[in-house]
């Protein structure tokens, strides 16, 4: 018995730091984007901060990975991804009443929809168990984004906007944009798929650590 008492001092130990206010790690969400024109993987990084008004959405704090667009013209090709768009936290229309804190707009000159009046919106949020409805006057809703969505650069001043239609009857539709400053390069306002595949979480590779680490010690004792 006094042999084992290691392997249980490092579970007290990694159980007492698991619950210690701030000691939560990194998690990650890579998500595979792709049609009409458009493939991207998209690897998310959040940690457990939350928005002020939805304490269900996570702050993302990182992306990688590659996207392409070969619609228009572009031919961008497995662009590496580079870093977030920042929040602006910018106001939304008085009428909105249901915007995430994290509500942000980035201004392009020319060639979004009448509709965008000029800003690509946008919030950097991500939902793990759906996004609600975050616009009053839009109903739809559903998806790891939500329909202001995910902002990030692909160099060479382009910027990529990727969001959820939400659940329109024939499940959730996802979108993407590519613009600068000047212009809007590319809009594909629906018909995108995503698929997910979550990484483990740090509770299960504990576990599974710990799991192993019992394993050789007792081959060990036996041995």
């Amino acid at each position: 018995m006094t042999r084992l008492r290691p392997v249980v001092a490092i579970a007290t130990m990694l159980a007492a730091g698991m619950a210690i206010p701030g000691s939560a790690r990194a998690q990650s969400y890579e998500f595979f984007i792709s049609g009409s024109g458009i493939v991207g993987t998209v690897n998310l990084t959040y940690g457990a901060a939350t928005d002020a008004t939805y304490p269900n959405a996570y702050k993302v704090t990182g992306v990688s990975g590659t996207f392409s667009d070969s619609n228009n013209g572009l031919n961008i090709s497995n662009a590496p991804i580079g870093s977030l768009m920042a929040v602006n936290n910018a106001t939304p229309e008085a009428t909105n009443l249901l915007a995430p804190n994290s509500f942000s707009r980035f201004a392009v000159g020319m060639g979004l929809p009448p509709q965008s009046n000029g800003f690509a919106t946008y919030d950097n949020l991500y939902w793990p168990s759906g996004s609600p409805q975050t616009a009053s006057d839009y109903p739809p809703h559903g998806g790891f984004l939500d329909i202001y969505g995910l902002m990030f650069g692909i160099g060479n001043g382009q910027f990529v906007n990727i969001w959820s239609n939400g659940d329109t009857g024939n499940g959730v539709d996802y979108a993407a944009a590519v613009s600068t400053a000047d212009s809007n390069l590319d809009y594909v306002e629906g018909g995108l798929t995503a698929t997910t595949t979550p990484e483990p979480g740090t509770l299960w590779l504990i576990g599974t650590g710990l799991v192993g680490m019992v394993g050789m010690r007792r081959r060990t004792r036996r041995a």
